[in-house]
């Protein structure tokens, strides 16, 4: 029943103390979070290097993991120590090179109340071999469509935390996006400016000029993002961190996504589907291609995860050692 075609090479997932077979499923159907969302997560790369296996940033994913299960109000056993050790553990039982980590907090099984005051809550860490997110369309450029669903706004939800149930609005319009034929959504923030995507920071470029999102319009600080607005600033770049507007948008010499899952992934083209009662208008992004900017920086950020570039080690952790 639970194969492993869209999670290749997973052997073994660590639930509670104990490594399970990936087919192995023991989740009681009536646990909190199955029904509510009650759940936190992080979403982690490790990359293979001269070194051995890497992981990127493993420290601020496991302070942001920690920070989600204490705005979602969990008690838990574990330490920020206990969590990298059981990542790694998992990393060798599944013998990965390279990998994407998914580590989860949620409330389990002990009543079905909105409150959970009678429900455990249980760590679970997963390791697969994950590719590029948007697929082969990555490295040439994506479609994408504003839709008309406005993001959570950061008065509504602590947006600095990993929330399960919040993920919903990204997979319903993760969804409709992609049976329109795009391949990623894009929100406005109620303030209807450009956002993020459902699970990606942008990045807009202007005469050569970067642009990036502030955490007060209603976006996840990315550490992917917050790792590339330093690299950029250390390359010389003028970054900007301040409100996109959709003009901004639409007229940018360059737009990319960023994100652990989707890393750097150019933008070509956008739909404004913003209103629903509108025309849908299409722009293409700059000269429709891969721009200078865009394809420095995925270059470099590939050099850094792979410990190619000495100054950014401090962001990496080897499995060994």
């Amino acid at each position: 029943m639970f194969n492993t075609t869209h999670f290749p090479k997973a052997l073994k997932y660590w639930h509670e103390g104990k490594f399970y077979v990936w087919s192995d499923a023991h989740v009681h159907p009536m646990a909190h979070a199955l029904h509510y969302g009650s759940s936190v997560l992080e979403g982690i790369r490790a990359y293979s290097t001269a070194r051995g296996t890497a992981i990127f940033r493993l420290n601020e994913h496991i302070d942001r993991f920690l920070y989600s299960a204490a705005v979602a109000k969990m008690n838990f056993p574990y330490t920020k120590e206990d969590i990298i050790r059981v990542i790694k553990l998992t990393l060798k039982e599944n013998k990965l090179e390279s990998a994407y980590i998914r580590p989860m907090m949620f409330y389990s099984y002990g009543n079905l109340g909105l409150v959970p005051k009678f429900c455990s809550v249980e760590l679970v860490v997963a390791t697969w071999e994950w590719g590029a997110y948007l697929g082969e369309k990555s490295v040439n450029g994506v479609s994408v469509c504003i839709v008309s669903w406005r993001r959570l706004h950061h008065s509504q939800l602590d947006m600095k935390a990993k929330l399960g149930g919040a993920y919903i609005q990204s997979t319903i319009c993760g969804l409709e996006t992609r049976a329109k034929g795009y391949d990623e959504a894009i929100f406005l923030n109620l303030e209807g400016n450009v956002a993020e995507g459902p699970g990606e920071n942008i990045f807009i470029v202007k005469d050569g000029v970067l642009k990036t999102n502030d955490t007060s319009e209603s976006i996840l600080e990315g550490i992917t993002r917050t790792s590339l607005v330093e690299m950029a600033k250390d390359e010389g770049y003028k970054m900007v961190i301040g409100p996109i507007s959709r003009e901004e948008f639409f007229a940018a010499d360059e737009v990319f996504f960023s994100g652990t899952a989707v890393e750097v992934t150019p933008i070509i083209r956008v739909t404004d589907g913003s209103d629903p009662a509108g025309p849908k208008k299409e722009y293409v992004i700059g000269s429709g291609r891969v721009g200078e900017t865009t394809r420095r920086l995925r270059q470099m950020f590939k050099e850094v995860v792979t410990g190619q570039i000495r100054k950014y080690e401090k962001w990496i952790t080897f499995l060994e050692g």
